[in-house]
């Protein structure tokens, strides 16, 4: 069986045995929009919890645009023009209109790549582009304190603007159960303070703070907590297919707008199987996701949800930037130098994580299921050294010894990783394909 695993920009096909009982959990197909300028314009004639555009717009003398970075392929070449349209035609002028890219800690987009994120020439000359810091003490305003203790400071270019919109791709997110909406306000627009109390491991190590949990979820409540505090947030969110294509898109409050994209995306990409597997190979889901191994824990997290107690998980993932932030490899350096247990105990003490040190705590959820292996041709021996994973040269020779070990050779295989949102639900899930092969996709059993 040829099995195709989503791996940088090209790929990587691997040959799996015959001989194997090999499961492979995939998302069910996103059809693409017909017209996805079509789709986009239907959104914003449709408002949900809001009016149009051009009416909350009416008499503002000021908008922000906020935006995700380069680790979200979000479709912007089709949205932001017809969004700043309407903000011209409502009398805006296009140095009052400031479009937000939403770094939150990570670094800044610049030159081609902010223009790849941006998507359309016609924007930058009819808008202010920019990147948020969140190291900028006077460049942020304090608006409160969560009820989980989170202080709330955000942009100021965010809490001044009249008229705020958030454009966000809706997919499953690890810890705050979908990405989009209000995660560009918190932590994507968020001081530093902000964004490192919201990730303390008190938050993380809920058992809620996984993907597609919203009920209870405590990042999630935060994030609305914070909202609120803002005041009114509009959002356009997207969801998009495997070949990157727009599938859905909506546009009203935040919280209306998450909840339709939510609402269509789930039942294509939430995955029911019946019983977890002894091993699973997962990915860091290709290119822009799996650039760095920062943002490769995220299929650790995948796999490890459908992982047997005690079984082995591959991922495999370019990180063709490498590692990521210094503040992460310094938080990597901390696990492996002390321990699992050690760390843990430090992280719990703190009210406020250390910056990328949540991606460490979100990796130990894995490493409490069972043991890990990461394949990765971007890093180098020392960066594998503190992955805290098992460094893998030969993927299909490893995962074999493996398999071959485990009880009726059962194999998962999730070639999107984090794209999809596989969950044990027991009962019949999954539907057979060929002789000791099985498919699992999403959508009702």
């Amino acid at each position: 069986m040829r099995c195709a695993l989503r791996y940088g920009k090209n790929g990587l096909e691997v040959s799996l045995p015959d001989s194997w009982n090999v499961t492979v959990v995939s998302r069910r197909p996103l059809p693409a929009a017909r017209h996805p300028a079509a789709c986009i314009e239907a959104a914003l004639s449709s408002p949900a919890g809001a009016e149009d555009l051009a009416r909350e717009a009416r008499g503002a003398a000021s908008a922000c645009i906020m935006i995700c970075d380069s680790t979200r392929p979000v479709p912007n070449h089709l949205i932001l023009r017809p969004l700043m349209e309407r903000l011209l035609d409502a009398g805006l002028s296009p140095k009052a209109i400031t479009v937000l890219v939403a770094t939150g800690l990570h670094r800044p987009n610049e030159k081609e790549e902010l223009a790849s994120v941006v998507g359309d020439p016609w924007v930058a000359e009819h808008a202010v582009i920019a990147n948020h810091f969140a190291r900028q003490d006077d460049a942020h305003v304090m608006l409160g304190t969560t009820s989980q203790g989170v202080p709330v400071s955000i942009d100021r270019r965010v809490v001044d603007a009249d008229v705020r919109v958030a454009v966000g791709l809706v997919e499953p997110h690890f810890m705050a159960g979908w990405s989009g909406g209000r995660k560009l306000v918190l932590p994507g627009c968020a001081h530093a303070d902000s964004i490192m109390a919201f990730h303390s491991t008190r938050l993380l190590e809920d058992p809620k703070a996984e993907a597609c949990s919203l009920d209870g979820n405590p990042l999630h409540e935060a994030q609305g907590e914070a909202l609120r505090m803002l005041g009114k947030t509009l959002a356009v969110s997207v969801v998009i297919n495997d070949a990157r294509e727009l599938a859905f898109a909506s546009y009203g409050g935040v919280e209306e707008s998450l909840a339709a994209a939510v609402a269509f995306a789930e039942s294509f990409v939430r995955v029911g199987l019946p019983a977890p597997f002894p091993v699973v190979l997962s990915t860091g889901a290709g290119f822009p996701l799996d650039s760095t191994y920062y943002q490769t824990v995220k299929g650790f997290c995948t796999g490890a949800s459908i992982l047997e107690p005690g079984g082995d998980l591959f991922v495999a993932s370019y990180c063709g930037e490498g590692f990521g932030s210094r503040d992460f490899r310094a938080s990597q350096e901390r696990l492996c130098r002390g321990g699992k247990e050690a760390f843990q105990a430090e992280s719990r003490r703190k009210v406020r994580a250390a910056i990328d040190e949540w991606e460490t705590v979100m990796l130990l959820k894995a490493l409490d299921v069972g043991r890990v292996h990461l394949y990765s041709e971007g890093l180098s021996g020392d960066e594998h050294a503190l992955t805290g994973a098992v460094p893998v040269n030969d993927l299909l020779g490893d995962l074999g010894a493996a398999v071959e070990h485990a009880a009726g050779r059962r194999l998962a295989v999730i070639p999107e990783g984090p794209y999809a949102a596989p969950f044990i639900q027991p009962g019949p899930a999954v539907r057979p394909a060929a002789r000791g092969r099985t498919r699992a996709d999403g959508g009702a059993p």
